[in-house]
């Protein structure tokens, strides 16, 4: 059958998003098509035709840097006009619940502040982002902040690329030596790295929410990531497909001509030879609430409400950014870094114990099943915060809340596997997240929500009994030795008995046999046994539904209460 242009392509190939723009100040929100809300995406305006009335606009901050005086300014619209503030997993701020009425007046006001919503959703170079302490951090080695301004210059109104590429591209750069969090869920990554003596960038691409981004053995120096940058854009707007939209990601074009094939292409327009990689020059290191900096001063990561904030909070923040010649950045944890603190001491207090979690929009979004952001109140989070392990939590399987590049990953939905429950979160486990090496694993396609407090706090209790530094260390030494029936059926056995038995220690996953005896050594006395037979699937069902199908207490409230789903 004859490859047919999807649909989105159909209408680029009607009207350029650049071209429909002309007409911005003609639009009726109020009455919009299909057509209408994908060309909206092209500049920042996200609506679907069955939440019509709702509008969310999205602010790229590039490199996440923001003035103090536009930060304020932008407080002062979301008070204005009553809206809900979203701090993005790309460094962005999103403001939910805008009016048609309104639409078109804040998009004008936002753009007018030197900031812009451009190219913030849809087929389009996304946010490009870096570590919060690019260029002042104890671990930076090159500021890349020019750099990226200058790609972004670059692409942010040129007609070429303004909604007219296959798909979304998402880049992600750091010269730093340790970063908060990992980059390797982009289209692209530039990661610092180390040839001859001269510091530059490996090159790592196909990455998304649910694939790490792989070498392209490629070395770049400071100087080169610029045209590099251009060449890659184009390669993809001239190669990648524009047929179905579930093949059309850069992952998807590596996939269909290899590494090599999507190189060739780039360096065509790049019209020099490349560089074999570097050695890769990248560190983990757990971060604190103050940071020391190279000039001796300190950073302060204030941690939003798993990405919610409030006009108000705003407001102080830009308070004492401006009280004490602080500099304001939001990073891709979805907290807020203040640079420049005399001493590591500050008057503002953090909302929540969200350094190291990463949540969605959740039901903010019209794709996610559940108020993510509120669902955060089943996890173990002075645990999470004790040990720094990173959390994924996303509302749908698009994966915005990165659940797949973290030690523990969770999907909210709604299943009635186990009765009738209000919802779940299925778990992904073990990410090698730091280097880019693997991604989580599943754990369980799904747990009741009452159940999840004690499950996650059984996987890091037996975490904490494994005795190694950090849950990535024990991932790398201990979980991705384990089949993941056989981790998941441990788990479970250890919730029936009401124990945490540890897991062996494995030098690569063994045989089912072998992983039966070790069960077998532990768990003998439950009654699971008689569901294994050529494989743990049964055991698993089984034990899971025992266990889960009668309703738990909801750890949060006592006694419980029904809570409200307010999508």
């Amino acid at each position: 059958m004859e490859n047919k242009l999807n649909k989105r392509e159909r209408y680029k190939a009607q009207l350029k998003p650049i071209d429909y723009y002309k007409d911005f100040d003609k639009i009726d929100f109020e009455s919009l098509n299909e057509a209408d809300r994908f060309y909206l995406q092209d500049f920042g305006i996200f609506n679907t035709n069955f939440l019509e009335d709702e509008f969310t606009i999205r602010i790229r901050i590039p490199g996440g840097k923001i003035s103090t005086e536009n930060f304020q300014k932008i407080a002062d619209i979301v008070a204005e006009y009553n809206l809900t503030i979203i701090l993005t997993a790309r460094s962005g701020i999103q403001l939910h619940n805008v009016e048609a009425d309104d639409v078109l007046a804040i998009h004008k006001r936002i753009n007018a502040l030197g900031v812009s919503t451009w190219q913030s959703f849809g087929d389009n170079v996304r946010n490009i982002v870096t570590d919060p302490y690019d260029g002042c951090g104890e671990f930076s080695e090159i500021e890349t902040y020019p750099l990226i301004m200058q790609m972004h210059n670059y692409i942010i109104e040129n007609p070429r690329y303004v909604g007219m590429l296959p798909r979304r591209i998402s880049i992600g750069i750091s010269g730093n030596r340790a970063n908060v969090t990992s980059f390797f869920a982009n289209d692209i990554y530039f990661a610092l790295a180390e040839k001859e003596g001269v510091f530059g960038f490996n090159v790592y691409m196909g990455g998304k929410n649910t694939e790490v981004a792989r070498s392209a053995d490629i070395f770049l120096k400071k100087g080169e990531i610029f045209d590099f940058f251009k060449a890659f854009v184009e390669a993809f707007y001239l190669h990648g497909s524009r047929f179905s939209r579930a093949k059309t990601r850069i992952f998807h074009l590596i996939e269909d001509i290899g590494m090599d094939g999507f190189k060739a292409h780039i360096q065509k327009e790049y019209k020099r030879d490349f560089q074999n990689q570097g050695n890769l020059i990248l560190e983990k290191k757990e971060f604190s609430e103050f940071h020391k900096l190279k000039d001796g001063k300190f950073a302060f990561c204030y941690q939003s409400d798993f990405s919610r904030l409030t006009a108000n909070e705003m407001k102080n923040i830009a308070d004492f950014a401006t009280q004490n010649s602080l500099e304001i950045r939001l990073a891709i944890d979805q907290n807020i870094y203040l640079i420049g603190l005399k001493e590591p001491i500050s008057a503002l207090k953090s909302q929540a114990l969200s350094q190291t979690i990463v949540a969605c929009a959740g039901n903010l979004c019209p794709y996610a099943v559940w108020s993510i952001k509120d669902e955060t109140s089943y996890l173990p989070l002075d645990k999470i915060n004790e040990h720094r392990i990173q959390v994924g939590f996303s509302g749908c399987a698009k994966g915005c809340g990165r659940h797949r590049h973290t030690d523990i990953g969770l999907i909210g939905l709604k299943t009635n596997n186990f009765g009738d429950t209000e919802g779940g979160a299925r778990i992904f486990l073990g990410a090698l997240h730091s280097d880019g090496t693997s991604v989580g694993r599943q754990l369980f396609s799904m747990v009741p929500f009452v159940h999840l407090n004690e499950t996650v706090s059984l996987v890091i209790k037996l975490f904490e009994l494994s005795g190694y530094r950090n849950f990535e260390e024990y991932a790398s030494q201990v979980l991705i030795h384990c089949s993941e029936d056989f981790l998941s059926l441990w788990i479970l056995a250890n919730l029936e008995k009401k124990s945490s038995v540890i897991l062996p220690k494995l030098e690569k996953i063994q045989s089912f046999e072998y992983e039966k005896e070790l069960l077998k050594k532990e768990f003998a006395e439950l009654d699971f046994w008689e569901h294994i037979g050529e494989s743990f699937h049964d055991a698993l069902s089984y034990l899971s539904k025992k266990l889960w199908t009668i309703e738990g207490e909801d750890p949060r409230y006592k006694p419980k209460i029904h809570r409200t789903n307010f999508r």
